[in-house]
């Protein structure tokens, strides 16, 4: 048994033989109940993803804000650089590979929904490949980091200590290669839970291990640092052993030399799926630093960091719809269901939002005490509150759209998605930014809701649009040629 994150115990394993045995008929015979019981029985399928896809999201994301609490014990220097380290150079390294490896939910998820559980391996075989050769190409973003901030105006000392932080953080950045792509694995299966407990354990064990290296050994920022490196390992080790050794006897028959044949598809598909989720995650990134042109800038940065924070915070939710509507989405048209498809999008996207809608009341009310646990100063307290209208329907956007960009995902839309997330938020959201937030004078505010308006809720509406019109019988007969195409031909 296993809690599915919304309080109701679920059966795991009669969870799975259901899902194993998604055929048409299937799918058919549970649309025609009653639609509270049909909303019910795709709840459970989702949560059961979308619960330990949050809880591993806050544990990984956790273990860095451990690091940097303990490194800013040492110092204010120290503190900048391991939160520059973490935040920019692994931050935006991490958005891209994480794009790279959602393509395992298109083609595990299709691949398990159609029962062609050898090709799941062979996936991710081919993922670790692509990404490895990744993290080679991107080396140079952690080795030439010291110049790039000296370069973009960071005062030398910081820009110094940064750039030994991002150094030692390299084992961190090949961690990823391996660990992401093990993650959509999982949950293309549904074996979602083994996820959770060996975040569970690597985030204890990191939480013990900086206490020891900090305060008892005294090994300062070096052995913080040791400790990251170590504790995102131990979670590639455990979920690699889990995978190896009997956890998934269906989809894993040892390493193949076939991963090596196709990975050019695999690498387009991969490529996609990266620029896509990338270009979402760096768009709020440019606010911060458009905000620092301003005047008044520090108390505004300040004031739209905090904001941040807690969209990131609260982020962790939509990103585990995200991966849950993927999965399940992949898996019902991989199955030939296009009717579940559809239905499992309607589950997800109200599910979410009405969580959203939960967030905007509460940030809403309590808009006057949403700082208060990051600073005690009345100018960013205010500001903070200024912002606080517009974080609220940044939170409630933000609860659909990854749940449409999961539907585009387990689709395997990603090229087109690309181009509209390049369309709307860098031809249409910066500019109406910019033109808000200079032209008509209004500071942070315009260019945060310019953002929104032009970006975001623009993005949102359309991929609204083409969900909605989608033929999900034409893609359910497309998924399951795809997969018969990658079986034989690749």
């Amino acid at each position: 048994m296993a809690n599915n994150g919304s309080g109701v115990r679920v059966d795991e394993s009669s969870l799975v033989s259901l899902l194993d045995h998604s055929s048409s008929k299937t799918t058919n015979q549970e649309l025609e109940l009653p639609f509270h019981q049909q909303f019910l029985i795709e709840s459970k399928k989702l949560w059961h993803i979308v619960g330990p896809s949050i809880f591993s999201r806050v544990a990984t994301y956790c273990m860095f804000v451990i690091t940097q609490a303990f490194a800013g014990h040492l110092g204010d220097l120290e503190l900048a650089a391991v939160s520059i380290a973490t935040n920019v150079i692994v931050g935006f390294d991490f958005g891209l590979l994480l794009g790279m490896a959602s393509a395992l939910e298109t083609l595990c998820g299709q691949a398990y929904g159609a029962k062609n559980y050898r090709m799941l391996g062979v996936y991710l075989q081919r993922s670790w490949i692509v990404l490895f050769v990744c993290c080679i190409i991107l080396l140079p973003l952690y080795i030439f980091t010291t110049p790039v901030l000296k370069l973009l105006g960071q005062p030398a000392d910081i820009a110094e200590l940064s750039g030994v932080v991002s150094m030692s953080l390299i084992p961190v950045h090949f961690s990823l290669c391996f660990q992401l792509p093990l993650q959509r694995f999982l949950q293309s299966q549904l074996k979602t839970s083994v996820i959770a407990w060996v975040s569970l354990a690597a985030l204890v064990a990191h939480s013990v291990m900086t206490w020891l290296v900090v305060t008892k050994f005294q090994m300062e920022l070096v052995g913080t640092i040791v400790v990251l490196n170590i504790s995102w390992w131990l979670i590639v080790i455990g979920l690699f052993a889990y995978v190896v050794f009997g956890g998934c006897p269906e989809t894993w028959r040892g390493f193949s030399m076939e991963a090596f044949s196709g990975l050019w598809s695999f690498v387009k598909l991969s490529a996609a799926s990266g620029v896509m989720l990338c270009l979402e995650n760096w768009y709020y990134r440019i606010l911060i630093v458009m905000t620092g042109n301003l005047e008044n800038a520090k108390i505004m940065v300040d004031a739209l960091s905090i904001c941040m924070s807690i969209n990131g915070f609260e982020l962790m939710i939509p990103l585990g719809f995200f991966a849950g509507t993927g999965v399940r989405v992949a898996n019902e048209l991989g199955a030939g269901n296009g009717k579940g498809a559809r239905f499992a999008t309607i589950v997800s996207v109200t599910t979410s939002t009405i969580i959203g809608v939960v967030f905007w009341i509460l940030i809403l009310l309590f808009h006057n005490e949403l700082a208060l646990i990051f600073t005690n100063s009345e100018p960013v307290l205010d500001a903070v509150s200024q912002l606080s209208l517009l974080l609220a329907f940044t939170i409630l956007l933000n609860s659909i759209q990854p749940v449409l960009s999961g539907v585009a995902v387990g689709s395997g839309w990603q090229s087109y998605v690309a181009y509209i997330n390049l369309g709307c938020y860098y031809l249409i959201g910066l500019p109406m930014g910019f033109v808000m937030g200079w032209v008509f004078q209004l500071g942070v505010m315009g260019i945060w809701a310019g953002m929104i308006l032009g970006g975001t809720a623009f993005q949102t509406l359309v991929l609204a649009i083409i969900t909605s019109r989608c033929n999900w019988e034409l893609e359910a007969q497309k998924a399951s040629k795809h997969v018969k195409k990658w079986a034989v031909v690749h």
